[in-house]
């Protein structure tokens, strides 16, 4: 018979889904009434549905989301919540990205702001683009070790190539000055390119007065803000003790 030699050339090209989904349908007698076209269909469909498969678990991996469960699906719409659906189906068709805009999530403690902004990260995940996640503060650390490493530009040119940045936490604590350069750095080089996401306990009006110095306040918020969704959560903290946080 040919099928096995065919087997192994399927093998050998990388199609191993195909293959295995040829020899399914080789004990489906039901299949048997399909015409050639359908069958192949079926084949081939298999196959593209399982590169798909692994090239979201590939970037899911890559983004480090911090809740990596997170889903557009789950999230809770309301108008008492500051989110209405029609918002929610607009963010989660990642038009905002393709359109090189900016998403900034405020609102109290618990009350879903980094599991929203994983969400967002996740549906783009899933439509073929680079996602990474990181906490301000934890960026910052990483840009100041960087320096001292000379790999701060590197660095810099490796933020920049994701189409979906999340800064999660962001107006925890007060920036050094060299803090404030390499935010304005990361901005900078995602403004008008990329998308970014930002979660903060602070109202985007108080973020001027975080970032400290005028200049630098006005040249990051002036690059950050006017071409961003703003949502503004409200309501009681979602989380619950010891359980996944409601969303």
């Amino acid at each position: 018979m040919l099928q096995e030699p065919t087997i192994e050339k399927l093998h050998e090209l990388r199609l191993a889904v195909m293959a295995e989904a040829w020899q399914q349908q080789q004990k489906d007698a039901k299949v048997g009434a399909l015409s050639f076209d359908e069958r192949f269909t079926l084949i081939v469909d298999a196959e593209h549905q399982a590169r798909d498969n692994r090239r979201l678990t590939r970037l899911l991996k890559d983004a480090q989301l911090r809740i990596p469960q997170a889903c557009v699906e789950d999230v809770a719409t309301a108008s008492a919540r500051g989110l209405e659906k029609a918002m929610l189906r607009q963010l989660a068709s990642c038009s905002w990205v393709t359109e090189h805009l900016n998403v900034l999530i405020t609102g109290g403690t618990g009350v879903g702001k980094s599991y929203l902004a994983c969400a967002l990260g996740q549906s783009a995940c899933r439509r073929a683009l680079r996602v990474t996640y990181r906490r301000v503060p934890r960026l910052l650390d990483e840009l100041a070790l960087a320096r001292a490493e000379g790999s701060h530009a590197r660095l810099l040119g490796k933020l920049a190539k994701f189409d979906v940045l999340v800064l999660d936490d962001w107006g925890l604590g007060a920036p050094k000055d060299s803090q404030r350069h390499d935010l304005l750095e990361v901005i900078e080089d995602r403004y008008g390119r990329v998308s970014t996401v930002v979660t903060s306990q602070l109202p985007v009006a108080k973020w001027h007065e975080w970032i400290g110095d005028p200049t630098m306040a006005d040249a990051i918020l002036d690059r950050l803000v006017n071409n961003a969704y703003k949502v503004d959560l409200k309501g009681p903290s979602r989380r619950k003790p010891e359980t996944e946080p409601s969303h």
